[in-house]
């Protein structure tokens, strides 16, 4: 049986380049003219550009995300009746590389020693360390589970909070979202790395963020919706000594008119904290492509219910 893959991507020629030099067999590349959207029955796709077209690929049987997050795929009215995988193991690395690169540069002052040097000011400051710090990750899939390692290397404690505080290689301690306010005191960073689902969405409200220990540094990383951004923007104008990094936002991109981002204890950054790399991405499809063609269960199948 032949099969006719549809790309929808911002990078089609490179996705294009990379799928040509894979042994593919029984597979014809089609670009994204609408006639196509109908005759193909696999796609590979980044989500926002796959959900408005999704009714009309009447033959679609297998997505291949280019993303981990799916939200857009799976809202309640989309239709499911398709197989849905996305790309997983391979943001780790990245996403560690993010959280303590700003997280080093914090609590080692590299904005305060800058600003001296401006000046030609020498005056040391306070030196910290993350050894005996509290690391409390929101989330323990295979980006935590990376997070948690790279903390061990550094001495920190760390904290994961997960639907059923099933133990967790990596972890000290796992606990339910229902248990989050006692750890959320305690933590001196925390970072959230949760999917969109029923249960996330809004977790981290205005009484949540109340909770955060004075000087304590937050990190957004997973999905935008788990947040009251306009809770946390009052928060740390009441708390200027806590600090927020924040690569995910409900509304991409985030409003200009929008007050936190004249933060001076707040980076933004325009979700670029893991990103998905063609190369990466197109290594998962083929070995996803030869599970298909012999019939066997492809990895990282999204559960529409669940939203992951």
């Amino acid at each position: 049986m032949r099969h006719k893959l549809l790309l929808l991507t911002h990078d089609n020629d490179r996705y294009r380049e990379l799928l040509t030099s894979c042994h593919l067999p029984d597979l014809t590349l089609l670009d994204d003219d609408p006639q196509n959207i109908v005759e193909a029955d696999i796609w590979l796709a980044e989500p926002a550009l796959a959900a408005p077209i999704l009714p009309h690929g009447r033959k679609l049987t297998w997505m291949q995300s280019t993303m981990a997050g799916v939200d857009a795929l799976v809202k309640p009215r989309q239709r499911k009746d398709y197989l849905l995988t996305n790309v997983r193991g391979i943001f780790g690395p990245l996403m560690s590389e993010y959280l303590f690169g700003y997280l080093l540069a914090h609590q080692r002052e590299h904005q305060k020693y800058k600003s001296q040097q401006a000046e030609k000011i020498w005056r040391p400051g306070s030196f910290k360390t993350l050894q005996g710090q509290h690391l409390l990750l929101l989330g323990t899939g295979n980006i935590a589970k990376h997070l948690a390692q790279t903390a061990k290397h550094f001495g920190m404690q760390v904290t994961g909070i997960n639907r059923g505080a099933k133990p967790t290689k990596g972890f000290d301690t796992v606990d339910t979202l229902a248990q989050l306010p006692q750890y959320l005191a305690q933590a001196d960073a925390i970072a959230s790395i949760l999917p969109s689902t029923a249960e996330t969405r809004g977790a981290l409200n205005a009484q949540m963020l109340s909770l955060m220990k004075p000087e304590a540094i937050f990190f957004n990383l997973g999905r935008g919706d788990v947040l009251d951004l306009d809770a946390l923007y009052q928060q740390l104008v009441n708390h200027p000594q806590q600090n927020a990094i924040l690569d995910v936002f409900n509304q991409e991109p985030l409003p200009q008119e929008h007050p936190i981002w004249t933060l001076s204890n707040v980076i933004i950054t325009p979700h670029i904290a893991a990103p998905s790399f063609p190369e990466q991405v197109v290594e998962i499809f083929s070995v996803n492509y030869h599970k298909l063609l012999k019939g066997e269960r492809l990895s990282h199948e999204v559960n529409f219910q669940r939203g992951y």
